[in-house]
């Protein structure tokens, strides 16, 4: 984990009550196109991709009471949830963050579009949900 050049931002995560009440405003009034869709069923979330630039929005809504993005959302309402940045080697980030003492919330599995992805507490990051993808 050296070097900035090696880290892109892949999405930001945004926590809403209801994906179609969202694409409200990201589809139809700013005009941002929703390319992929997707229920995640791990992490009890339903999923929608808009492209902005080299990243993306990711609109995330909870598929059942009581999730962690449900309590997020009863928490602090809709909003900013993560940031998501792709890494070149994902094992040796989570290496080299577990010998640093850094928070983990899990383990290196697949997320949504089958990425392999780790979360690192905000505990850890300075306040942020920062999300690792394998790049």
């Amino acid at each position: 984990m050296t070097g900035s050049n090696e880290f892109k931002i892949d999405h930001l995560g945004i926590a809403v009550s209801s994906i179609e009440e969202a694409l409200a405003f990201y589809r139809d009034q700013l005009g941002m196109t929703v390319t992929h869709r997707e229920t995640v069923g791990a992490e009890k979330v339903h999923t929608a991709m808009l492209p902005a630039g080299d990243a993306r929005i990711e609109l995330i809504e909870p598929s059942e009471p009581g999730t962690s993005i449900g309590k997020f959302l009863e928490k602090r309402g809709p909003g900013l949830h993560h940031i998501a940045l792709k890494v070149p080697d994902l094992n040796a980030s989570v290496e080299k963050l577990k010998a640093s003492g850094a928070k983990l919330l899990n383990e290196p599995r697949p997320g949504a579009g089958g990425h392999i992805y780790v979360f690192v507490h905000p505990a850890s990051t300075g306040g942020v949900l920062l999300e690792l993808i394998q790049e």
